[in-house]
């Protein structure tokens, strides 16, 4: 099951994922001996408009090379489905477990498909429980021999280990940001609360991750509404940072971003039969560019300058009472827009966000309390207010997947849910929570929860009954549910049992699978090939003998034999497929379970098929 996963992660390098993508694109800039020719890439890539940097700075820390090695590693756990998953129909997946070793999942299925990151990492204040926890199985010359760096440097690094430095808190970062990076689609959007502790060093980081060019802005959220009184500090902390970083910001801007609700004072002094209007300039901004014409006020005051729309736009609609000129006609054009039109025409957002728009802690604290009837359940949780802006920021819509690998009290699923049912939209959400124990003796705990996970799915549950209460007809077909998959390692006799496997020396096949079930290894096979957690896995019969097919006609149609099979068996698959009742693209064996024998009469009967190509085996450990 993992053993594959073993000998892949012994061979990984700092740099295995650029170099697979160089080789898939620029397979002519490596030899025979696969070394990689960069003087024959610069000459590729060489032209007018594109220089090559000599000079330059990037962002070195400690640890760097190991969280680049981190990023390149395939997960060793495995996918275990809920019992409650069982004809559960939700499209929104709960996942519990480290949050690298999600994402390190997820990518097989899911990189650029995500429209929208949201995540809330620790700050690294020192007293948010933030350090350094990886459990580094190597020792000081493994580690340096593994990711090329000196042997005092690796000791260094994994002296880290519980430690909450600068270096430390990059080093959890990185390799999550590389993998989220991944993950967007090519109109994605990732925002990042921050504080000023690390917010300097995430933008470098975001940068080299990202691209300083697909960098959308630093939205200032005020936090809190009243001044606070810390007499140790200078400067009081009333506001955070969120960092907005793009997937691709040409491609961003070309599909059409997100826009938030226009505001102003509206009124209707002109009795516009279209409703209540306010105004924004016509006029560009000083950092704007605009075209350039000349505008006659009603006072007979000529103005040339650049404006917000070409003339033709201006005329048509000066025609339909879509300009004003205040001052009695004598100020500047201002463009009409009608409050009917808040949902349709939008404006940017400005980086500086208030609890009037996007609730702060204290109100967020309230939210939770109310929907828990019970206070101080969890820490510092975000409102739904900020979360709502943020999914109409990133414009999703329609069947678009928002992810939080630092869920929380799952504030974004709640948010989602919210916008799913006020708007109509299908939105589907993942949601990652390490099974964090709660603090001893805190409220959570008095209250029967042992770990933030359980806190977090509770909140769903808690909302989306609210939700079914508060708008019974608007959240009728609303997906109002979700699936918990738990990540899990391997027992340790289950890992014994693997290293000492041999194929020429067959173990109970059967011991092997109950030690997984098979419902983890169809979830974790089916993530691993790109079918995603919702696509239906359907049982085949092969007279007496199950397999498992999935097809999602994006991917193919795989098949997955997890027992030992029988002749018979075998040759009603051969006829199956020969005759078009099953469609096979691939077969994939679990490799302990099958016989030397059974290989065999499966490798030979599927090489000639009658009327199509040969299937090939695929057998993972």
């Amino acid at each position: 099951m993992l053993q594959d996963t073993f000998k892949y992660n012994e061979n990984v390098q700092v740099n295995s994922r650029e170099m697979e993508a160089l080789k898939e694109h620029f397979p002519q800039c490596f030899d025979a001996n696969g070394n990689f020719d960069i003087a024959v890439f610069e000459e590729l890539i060489k032209t007018k408009d594109v220089s090559i940097k000599k000079e330059g700075y990037a962002l070195n820390f400690l640890g760097k090379s190991y969280a680049r090695y981190l990023a390149n590693l395939e997960s060793e756990t495995v996918i275990v489905p809920d019992e409650d998953n069982k004809d559960n129909p939700s499209n929104n997946i709960y996942i519990v477990g480290d949050n690298l070793d999600a994402l390190q999942h997820l990518k097989h299925s899911y990189a650029g498909a995500i429209k929208c990151i949201y995540i809330d990492p620790p700050y690294n204040t020192g007293s948010d429980g933030f350090v350094y926890n990886d459990k580094f199985e190597f020792t000081a010359r493994d580690l340096a021999e593994k990711i090329g760096v000196e042997e005092d440097e690796a000791e260094r690094i994994l002296n880290m280990q519980g430690k909450s430095t600068h270096s430390a808190w990059l080093t959890f970062m990185y390799p999550r940001l590389e993998l989220a990076e991944e993950l967007l689609s090519n109109d994605g959007v990732i925002f990042i609360s921050i504080d000023d502790n690390e917010q300097a060093n995430c933008r470098l980081l975001c940068d080299s991750i990202f691209g300083e060019g697909n960098f959308e802005g630093n939205i200032h959220y005020r936090r809190r509404a009243n001044q606070p009184n810390d007499k140790t500090k200078l400067i009081g902390l009333v506001a955070e940072h969120i960092l907005v970083y793009s997937k691709n910001s040409k491609f961003l801007k070309e599909s059409g971003v997100g826009k938030i609700a226009l505001t102003g004072e509206f009124s209707n002094p002109d009795n516009d039969p279209r409703g209540d209007w306010a105004t924004k300039p016509w006029k560009t901004g000083s950092d704007q560019s605009g075209t350039k014409y000349e505008i006659t006020t009603p006072t007979g005051k000529v103005l040339f300058e650049e404006w917000m729309g070409e003339e033709k736009t201006y005329l048509e609609l000066l025609a339909d009472n879509r300009i004003i000129f205040p001052k009695n006609g004598d100020g500047m054009p201002r463009k009409k827009y009608f409050k009917s039109e808040r949902a349709v025409e939008g404006q940017c957002a400005c980086n500086w966000w208030v609890p009037e728009t996007c609730g702060d802690n204290a109100s967020a604290n309230t939210e939770l309390a109310e929907l828990f009837d019970a206070k101080n359940i969890f820490s510092n949780p975000k409102h739904t207010k900020l979360l709502e802006t943020i999914i109409s920021l990133s414009n999703c819509k329609n069947d678009d997947i928002i992810l939080d690998f630092f869920s929380g009290s799952a504030t974004t699923a709640h948010a989602a849910m919210l916008n799913n049912v006020a708007g109509g939209d299908k939105i589907k959400y993942i949601m990652v929570q390490l099974n964090e124990p709660v603090k001893k003796g805190g409220e959570a705990e008095k209250a029967g929860y042992k770990t933030i996970d359980e806190i977090g799915r509770e909140r769903i549950r808690r909302a989306a009954a609210k939700l079914k209460e508060d708008e019974p007809e608007k959240s009728k077909g609303v997906d109002l549910g979700f699936k918990t998959y738990y990540l899990k390692a391997p027992e340790k006799q289950t890992l014994d049992k693997m290293e000492k496997f041999n194929p020429e020396f067959p173990i109970d096949g059967n011991d092997m699978l109950a030690a997984f079930g098979k419902e983890t290894v169809l979830a974790t096979w089916a993530i691993k090939d790109g079918y995603g957690f919702n696509t239906p896995i359907k049982e085949i019969d092969l007279k007496g003998y199950k397999a498992y097919l999935i097809n999602d006609g994006v991917h193919g149609a795989n098949l997955y034999l997890l027992d030992e099979i029988a002749e018979l068996s075998i040759m009603e698959l051969v006829r199956q497929i020969e005759s078009n009742e099953l469609v096979v693209d691939k077969i994939i064996v679990f490799g302990y379970a099958l016989s030397f024998t059974a290989s065999t009469s499966l490798r030979t009967n599927l090489k000639t098929l009658k009327n199509r190509n040969p299937i090939d085996i695929t057998i993972r450990y």
